[in-house]
């Protein structure tokens, strides 16, 4: 995986598997770090499955025989000198939370961050997304709720309503 936006759609495609109503993504960008939490109200995991995720041989799906989405982001993060922390319960969740040193020269680079967090938005409508960035220079928050307030009976699967959070996503956060 080389860009963060590629790390943030795997955890969250996890989220969804695991079958989480909720999500809550928060970034923070400032003092020479990254900081992603991921944060959901799936089925959770008991603690010998935690303890197995980090293996890339292991993986709780049928259709392949490794799971290298959690191996990469702990081999990303930890070579620009940060970490990544789980936590899990079973019947109540599971939380990320993957630090980066943004001033070293192997953090990756954020890809498409306003792309990304809009089509986990609209792509699972069932899902109460909130997504919350804060840096030096910006503090924005959105979440599927308030954005099925604003369209205001438009579907979120409607073409023009992803261009919308894209939008407004690249307008509140990072400058890329």
């Amino acid at each position: 995986m080389n860009n963060l936006s590629f790390h943030i759609t795997d955890i969250t495609a996890n989220s969804i598997r695991a079958n989480a109503s909720e999500i809550k993504l928060y970034i923070y960008v400032g003092n020479g770090e990254i900081v992603i939490r991921i944060t959901d109200n799936g089925c959770g995991m008991d603690r010998e499955t935690l303890a197995r995720v980090t293996n890339p041989f292991y993986t709780t799906r049928t259709t392949r025989k490794v799971g290298l989405g959690i191996p990469f982001l702990i081999q990303n993060a930890e070579q620009t000198g940060g970490s990544v922390t789980i936590t899990s319960e079973p019947g109540k969740g599971t939380e990320v939370t993957a630090r980066f040193r943004s001033d070293n020269i192997d953090c990756p680079p954020w890809g498409d961050l306003p792309g990304t967090v809009a089509m986990l938005i609209t792509g699972n409508p069932t899902v109460n997304v909130s997504f919350e960035y804060q840096s030096d220079d910006a503090d924005f928050s959105v979440s599927t709720g308030e954005i099925m307030e604003i369209l205001d009976g438009i579907p979120l699967s409607h073409p023009k309503v992803m261009l919308l959070i894209k939008e407004m996503i690249k307008e509140n956060t990072y400058r890329a």
